[in-house]
């Protein structure tokens, strides 16, 4: 027993001498048995860093990175969140309207080609995977979706006389039923690009 009482005072002591009492203060640095995250590998906004050749410790954006929300709720102009007007919101006099809006400055057939050619992109990166690379609602995910209740719209059933451009452009905005929007995805030209591609698609189709 005595062993035992020899080896408990001789523990305390090597603890008070290596910790110390609580309140002590110590010249160098303390033993942290847990460091809490006291200290990481990080670097602090706006701080410089040696890291990177330029010296700056916050980075640039990649080119092309899209916005997911604003401080003031206003997206920039290109995404047209909070605008008015046809080419944000796709009416004309308070109905949707027919056509490519003025601000795509479409002065030229190579305007029109170079539209054409960006909807194609768009559609087959964000549109194909559900209504096909034919717009006839035979995509990936609709064959996943085969057994089920759920229906990939054909996009040939959405005429011009019927379904206007605007409201084409609204749907891709907004979304309709279980598809989301794309307008925090997509900019306004894009979304108008990708209505230009859709009307090519049903008239290949006649």
């Amino acid at each position: 027993m005595q062993y035992f009482f020899l080896s408990l005072i001789a523990l305390s002591i090597f603890v008070v001498g290596v910790f110390g009492f609580p309140g002590d203060k110590f010249s160098q640095a303390p033993i942290e048995v847990f460091p809490d995250m006291d200290r990481q590998d990080k670097v602090k906004a706006q701080s410089t860093s040696g890291f990177f050749a330029d010296g700056m410790g916050s980075r640039r954006p990649v080119l092309g990175t899209v916005p997911k929300h604003a401080e003031s709720g206003v997206f920039p102009i290109e995404f047209g969140v909070g605008r008015s007007g046809y080419a944000y919101d796709g009416k004309l006099e308070g109905t949707f309207g027919n056509g490519m809006p003025e601000m795509l400055n479409l002065e030229t057939e190579a305007d029109s080609v170079a539209l054409m050619g960006r909807g194609k992109d768009m559609y087959g990166v964000h549109c194909a995977i559900c209504h096909g690379t034919a717009g006839d609602g035979k995509g990936v995910v609709a064959r996943y979706l085969s057994n089920s209740a759920v229906v990939v719209a054909n996009l040939h059933s959405f005429p011009q006389e019927s379904h206007p451009d605007g409201y084409i452009y609204q749907v891709i905005s907004k979304g309709k039923g279980l598809m989301g929007g794309y307008e925090h995805n997509l900019p306004v030209r894009d979304r108008w690009a990708i209505v230009a591609y859709l009307r090519a698609l049903q008239a290949s189709a006649k």
